[in-house]
C-alpha cells in the first residue's frame, strides 16, 4: 500500500493537488487510508488535520475499504414513492449498518443515490454494475442472498 502511495505522489511530485492525489489514491486502493494521509503530509507540507477535513467534507471519499460488493438503493422522486426509502431502511436495519457503510463481514457497502436514471423501473437497486428494477424488500432479500448476504443466518 506505501508502494502504490508513494508512486501515486511521485506522479504528482511538484503538483500540489490535493483532491487528485486523494482520487489517484482511492482509485487504486478502493479508499485513503490513515497511512496514506501520513506519507500525504509528509511529501506535501499538508497537515493530517486539513488532509482529513477535505476527506470528510467531500462524499465521494472513503475512510474505510469498501465490501466486495457496492449495494446502491436509488431514492429519487420515482424510487422514494415506489418503496426504495423503505427497501434502504430494510438493509441498515438488517445490516445493522448506516448510509456508505460496509457489513460487518465485508461483504456489502450500502449507500443511497438521488437518481440511477431507471425511473420507469421504479424502485431501483444496483449491485456492483448490474441494475435490478421493479424491487421490493422480498425481491431484495433474494437478491441479497444470492450475493451471499445473510450467510449467517439460519433459515
Amino acid at each position: 500500500m506505501i508502494e502504490v502511495v508513494a508512486e501515486i505522489l511521485e506522479n504528482f511530485k511538484g503538483e500540489v493537488s490535493l483532491i487528485k492525489i486523494l482520487q489517484e489514491i482511492q482509485n487504486n486502493l478502493g479508499y485513503v487510508p490513515k497511512e496514506a494521509v501520513d506519507e500525504i503530509s509528509r511529501a506535501t507540507g499538508i497537515s493530517p488535520s486539513q488532509i482529513y477535513g477535505i476527506l470528510t467534507f467531500y462524499s465521494q471519499f472513503r475512510l474505510t475499504p469498501p465490501g466486495e460488493h457496492t449495494l446502491k438503493i436509488c431514492l429519487g422522486t420515482a424510487c422514494h414513492i415506489m418503496g426504495g426509502h423503505e427497501i434502504f431502511e430494510h438493509l441498515k436495519s438488517k445490516f445493522r449498518i448506516m448510509d456508505n457503510e460496509t457489513t460487518e463481514d465485508g461483504l456489502f457497502t450500502l449507500s443511497k443515490v438521488r437518481c440511477l436514471g431507471c425511473c420507469g423501473m421504479a424502485p431501483v437497486i444496483m449491485i456492483d454494475e448490474d441494475i435490478h428494477g421493479r424491487m421490493d424488500i422480498q425481491k431484495t432479500e433474494k437478491l441479497v442472498r444470492k450475493y451471499g448476504g445473510y450467510r449467517h443466518e439460519t433459515v
